[in-house]
């Protein structure tokens, strides 16, 4: 293939041949004219190169020549015309490529916004779940405690209801199942009794002396009170510490079960006037992982709140005593604190509604505590009133 400088070097070669032979040929025209030709001369043969174009116009014909073959060959080097066929070639790709993604992306999109290959409703944005109730099409529940007012507005409300329970005996008795030392797996040793009744001794009376506290709460107005059977288990005298209230209230105990750890007291208001009480809510409809929050009155701390989470439902624990080994089935577990002296006080919901009474606790264990859910006391509760259980 030619090269640009060869096709330069050769015009430049072709105007010098031009230019010497016209000097040739003036050179020959004058010797001819000036010399006398003799009969014994040799015949001379002169070529003359002639053109009829001039030096400027054999220029203009062979860069018309170059201009051809530089368009010739611009395709195998890469051309301008060529690399402008290829560059719109290439834009039509990029543009092709965009517009498909712009179309598939805006399909996908309005796909996932109506659900159209799950079949589920479209869920409007907003602030349910955040609020605590969640939307019924998404498959979500929560709870709606979700701030510290909400736990300072539950225990406003309930505190009042809680009380603190004394067992009064006899000065040589001592609990029945307080000194047995295969309680300590769920009774702490022997600081507290089945399910964290707390043990003192105190000598301030001679016929009757304080041999235990534990908690409790109003469940009607009236003056009813829930608690555990071992928190009033061989008094001679129960007393109820009330808020709000000087001295503490003499109860009655109007019937209890041992099988279920339950008992109903009753005390009466000296002012008639009713008192504060708590709604049995229901344990089957809360779920685990929900919070749920212990009042009661631990070593005799009086209405002190813990919270914590439903852990696990239908537990059921062996306890040993001087009867023998106790069963219970469908217990409540939770990792609110609770300690001796919270025995028999309500396990609210976040609604502060009553889902249990808290029993036991696993001394050996951290944050395991067990709670009788209300489906279990509202099944017995009339008969616990009349003493018919």
């Amino acid at each position: 293939m030619i090269g640009i400088s060869e096709i330069d070097t050769y015009l430049e070669r072709m105007i010098e041949m031009n230019e010497d032979n016209k000097r040739a040929a003036d050179y020959d025209n004058q010797s001819t004219a000036n010399s006398t030709p003799s009969s014994n001369s040799t015949p001379v043969t002169t070529y003359i190169y002639e053109s009829r174009k001039s030096t400027n116009e054999l220029r203009e014909s062979y860069e018309k020549e170059l201009g051809l073959n530089m368009d010739l060959m611009q395709p195998s080097m890469g051309g301008s015309k060529r690399s402008k066929r290829g560059g719109s070639s290439a834009r039509t790709m990029l543009a092709s490529f965009l517009i498909g993604a712009v179309v598939i992306g805006g399909l996908s999109y309005a796909a996932d916004k109506n659900n159209l290959f799950t079949g589920a409703k479209p869920q409007s944005s907003g602030s349910n779940i955040v609020n605590g109730s969640a939307q019924q099409d998404s498959g979500l529940s929560t709870v709606s405690l979700n701030t510290s007012d909400d736990v300072a507005s539950i225990y406003a409300a309930a505190s009042p209801a809680v009380v603190k329970i004394e067992n009064y005996g006899a000065a040589a008795q001592s609990s029945s199942i307080l000194d047995d030392p295969t309680f300590g797996q769920f009774f702490g040793g022997g600081q507290s009794g089945r399910g964290g009744r707390q043990q003192e001794q105190q000598g301030g009376s001679t016929e009757l002396e304080l041999s235990g506290t534990g908690s409790g709460f109003f469940f009607d107005k009236t003056g009813y009170i829930l608690t555990n059977e071992h928190v009033i288990s061989g008094a001679k005298q129960v007393k109820v510490t009330v808020q709000g209230y000087d001295q503490p209230l003499v109860a009655t105990v109007l019937g209890s079960s041992y099988d279920l750890d339950l008992a109903v007291l009753k005390v009466d208001n000296p002012d008639g006037k009713a008192f504060p009480s708590l709604k049995l809510g229901s344990s089957d409809e809360t779920n685990i992982g929900e919070w749920v929050i212990a009042i009661g009155n631990p070593y005799g701390l009086d209405h002190t709140l813990t919270m914590g989470v439903l852990s696990a439902k239908e537990r059921p624990i062996t306890i040993s005593d001087e009867k023998g080994e106790h069963q219970y089935e469908h217990l409540l577990q939770t990792d609110a604190s609770i300690n001796p002296g919270n025995s028999g006080g309500p396990l609210l919901n976040a609604k502060g509604e009553v889902i249990g009474i808290n029993t036991a606790v696993n001394a050996e264990a951290q944050g395991m505590g067990f709670a009788i859910p209300t489906t279990t006391i509202t099944n017995v509760l009339e008969k616990l009133k009349t003493n018919t259980l």
